[in-house]
């Protein structure tokens, strides 16, 4: 893991700001689930039972639910990765959601206007931006305890 360099560029436009801090923070807790071997991935950091594979599926599902539409029922659920996912196929699924992700935004000219949930999609970003950086934090501190790798 690399050292964090800040910040990330961003274009000017409103959407390219909350998108590109979007994308920096995503790519972050990515790289914190990647390379750490079973079980340590999946295995309880804290007592709540919040583990690095549990954030990456978790954050999954709350950009489908807020970007995509997906209904989600259970969201202390979407924290528990099964036996049967791998860390590879999470990590993948977290990727392929973001990008599909991107492209609904991608469309976005007002901000102003409903997102998918009909919060306005300015919201809808902001809280993006907000839950992905929670967690990413989260993330920091379980992979250190992991590993005592630290930094982006």
């Amino acid at each position: 893991m690399t050292r964090d360099a800040g910040p990330p560029a961003t274009g000017p436009a409103e959407v390219q700001v909350l998108g590109g801090f979007l994308d920096y923070l995503r790519a972050a807790v990515a790289a914190k689930a990647e390379g750490v071997p079973e079980p340590r991935v999946r295995s309880p950091g804290v007592a709540s039972g919040t583990n690095l594979l549990g954030l990456v599926k978790h954050l999954t599902h709350v950009e489908a639910h807020w970007l995509l539409g997906a209904t989600v029922t259970d969201w202390q659920a979407t924290f528990r990765p099964t036996p049967a996912e791998t860390a590879e196929e999470i990590i993948a699924a977290y990727r392929t959601t973001t990008a599909r992700a991107n492209a609904v935004i991608a469309g976005w000219d007002d901000l102003g206007e409903p997102g998918p949930r009909r919060a306005s999609r300015r919201w809808t970003l902001t809280h993006l931006v907000e839950e992905t950086a929670r967690h990413a934090g989260h993330a920091d501190i379980l992979r250190e305890l992991a590993d005592g790798t630290t930094g982006r």
